[in-house]
């Protein structure tokens, strides 16, 4: 199934059995996709044991939360999806399929980061990246109980200590670029807080109790990584959009065969190298050259196939500079 999704890039049924070798009908090879489907007892915890074994971490890792969603005909396929950095590259690690569309629960969110918490120690987590929807009392106390760091974006109306965000935003001078606020209340805990406007004019408010009220502002932009791995998952790459699979266990098996995929590539990925554009990025993305590699040398036969499998085991994976997209 992971070389069919690598052939194809593409998870619809036809396109996947396309890729299947062997002389089977191609109504017979998508049943049996369809039985896998239904069947298999691949489990999302299962697969983010799988996914940290191969990417080996010195320090405490960082995390990003965020939610995708789209529509089959009528019907909402809603994803609320942690992803984990590793060298520079956001990598899908356990998700939530929402019974609606719309935003996720705090309840939902908490079962979300216990399992996390089953994979590692909250020592082992530096910090969780989130967006404005992510935020909330119940959410930021539950966080801070089970040990686990955050630096989220703050809506307009967001109290930090008596006045709210506008409030602060309004005291900012013309010229300034920004006010920095250390050891405020936001939600019933101490944070630091970055106030400033974006170049479109629209407010930027971060806040975090991890690191310093300096650095804040740049290591959100992190967050920014996740929007790269739902691109690479959707449109620009495995047209997740696409399935017509709309059942809960049904969708999360393909998440999980999407994730194993997915982490392959970067693993291929960050082994090659990369040209430069004049402005210092990577011409092609780590993923896009991971899945050209493993496209190019299953489709040829390479000799290199077996290093491509091998960097599947544990101890053939390393973590020694970012890379990113």
């Amino acid at each position: 199934m992971v070389l069919a999704l690598l052939g194809g890039k593409d998870v619809r049924h036809a396109e996947l059995a396309a890729r299947f070798p062997g002389s089977a009908h191609t109504a017979s090879v998508i049943r049996r996709i369809e039985r896998f489907f239904d069947r298999h007892p691949i489990q999302p915890a299962d697969v983010a044991r799988v996914v940290l074994t191969l990417l080996p971490a010195a320090q405490p890792r960082e995390f990003i939360l965020d939610r995708t969603n789209w529509k089959y005909g009528q019907t909402d396929v809603n994803v609320l999806l942690l992803a984990v950095i590793w060298r520079g590259v956001a990598i899908p690690l356990l998700y939530e399929l929402l019974p609606h569309g719309g935003g996720s629960s705090t309840e939902i969110r908490h079962t979300l980061m216990d399992d996390a918490l089953c994979l590692l120690s909250a020592a082992e987590i530096r910090v969780l990246y989130a967006d404005r929807e992510f935020v909330g009392y119940d959410w930021i106390q539950g966080l801070a109980h089970r040990g686990i760091p955050i630096c989220v974006r703050l809506r307009r109306d967001t109290l930090l200590d008596d006045w709210t965000a506008q409030d602060w935003l309004s005291r900012l001078q013309t010229g300034n670029a920004g006010l920095l606020v250390e050891d405020t209340v936001v939600y019933g805990q101490l944070m630091n807080v970055v106030l400033t406007y974006t170049q479109d004019g629209e407010a930027l408010i971060i806040a975090s109790n991890a690191g310093a009220v300096t650095t804040i502002q740049s290591r959100y932009r992190r967050r920014f990584l996740i929007e790269c791995l739902f691109r690479a998952l959707k449109s620009k790459g495995f047209q997740l959009e696409g399935t017509h699979m709309t059942l809960h266990d049904h969708v999360e098996r393909l998440l999980c065969l999407l994730t194993l995929t997915y982490t392959w590539c970067v693993l291929v990925g960050v082994t090659l190298e990369c040209p430069k554009k004049t402005h210092g990025r990577r011409a092609w993305s780590v993923v896009k050259m991971g899945l050209r590699e493993l496209v190019r040398s299953f489709s040829r036969e390479s000799a290199r196939m077996g290093d491509l499998i091998d960097l599947l085991m544990p101890s053939h994976t390393n973590s020694p500079e970012n890379v990113g997209y």
